[in-house]
């Protein structure tokens, strides 16, 4: 009952997906590549809560597909790595007793990798902050390398057996560890980290170049997603309510960012200059990955 239930709905969804004109599906898309809320697009496009979330699901999985399968055999040289906070239901401290301890609920972290050179994010990976996400992360980034690259990560620990487990002795992996001073202005403390007044560059494994032992492509990709998506605002009501829905937005919003937005110092997008595709994508080109 519940299987024709599903498919009874979906036929319902396609038939109305249907009705809306393209123009519409590729400005909702647009605007949650953008990082509008999916509230405002509703009001703005003139369509139904439930239509965009419909849009945002199978866009972000087909574009999570689409990734998985083409970002392979890169040929990166240096990649950096870092993890962002976020919160999806609610923040730590309001979620109700009965969903503490379950995922989704409460702090969230997005692991993330960039290329130096090319600027392409070749994975992503949900988790917490904890040694099982690090692995998780470490083992699909290693497995879409090509050859031997230099790693850099900032001071967490749990960098440290993840990259070990994922690629052996074959990575020159350094670790930029930040040096914080304990003064801070009260005002300023529940949102502001302590002042940042040096960092210590440490060699972990093989024999990485001091001159490109950094972390600062991957911190300032961690503000464009910061500053692009209202679902990594720290004082927002445009939260993920649901992991699943943060997923897809991270997917779609890494499918835009890589093939679609050309980058100004590169003046090309990332997947160009990284030799994933030959082409500029449009949004339109997004839409076509869901038929």
């Amino acid at each position: 009952m519940k299987i024709m239930l599903d498919i009874s709905l979906n036929i319902v969804y396609h038939l109305i997906m249907n009705k809306i004109p393209k123009e519409k599906r590729v400005q909702i898309l647009h605007m949650l590549c953008e990082g509008s809320s999916m509230r405002s697009i509703s009001r703005i496009v003139d369509v139904s809560i439930n239509t965009v979330t419909k849009l945002l699901i199978d866009a972000g999985t087909a574009c999570a597909e689409y990734q998985n399968e083409h970002l392979r055999n890169l040929t990166c040289n240096k990649i950096q790595c870092d993890e962002i906070w976020s919160f999806c239901y609610s923040k730590d401290k309001n979620v109700p007793n009965y969903k503490k301890g379950k995922f989704g609920y409460g702090d969230i972290y997005t692991w993330t990798a960039i290329c130096a050179d090319s600027k392409l994010v070749p994975s992503f990976f949900i988790g917490t902050r904890d040694l099982e996400s690090a692995k998780v992360f470490m083992n699909d980034l290693a497995s879409r390398m090509k050859h031997r690259v230099q790693l850099t990560t900032d001071g967490h620990k749990a960098h440290i057996e993840a990259v070990e487990g994922a690629f052996g002795s074959e990575v020159d992996f350094s670790q930029l560890v930040k040096l914080y001073g304990v003064e801070r202005i009260e005002a300023e403390a529940r949102y502001s980290p302590a002042k940042c007044i040096g960092a210590k560059k440490q060699r972990v494994t093989g024999s990485p170049d001091d001159e490109f032992v950094s972390t600062s492509y991957v911190e300032r990709q961690n503000l464009t997603m910061r500053m692009s998506m209202r679902r990594f605002t720290r004082l927002t009501n445009g939260f993920s309510k649901k992991v699943d829905n943060h997923f897809y937005a991270l997917a779609l919003y890494f499918m835009y960012y890589n093939f679609c937005r050309i980058h100004k110092t590169l003046r090309v997008t990332p997947a160009m200059a990284a030799g994933v595709t030959d082409r500029l994508w449009e949004i339109e080109d997004i839409l076509s990955l869901l038929n």
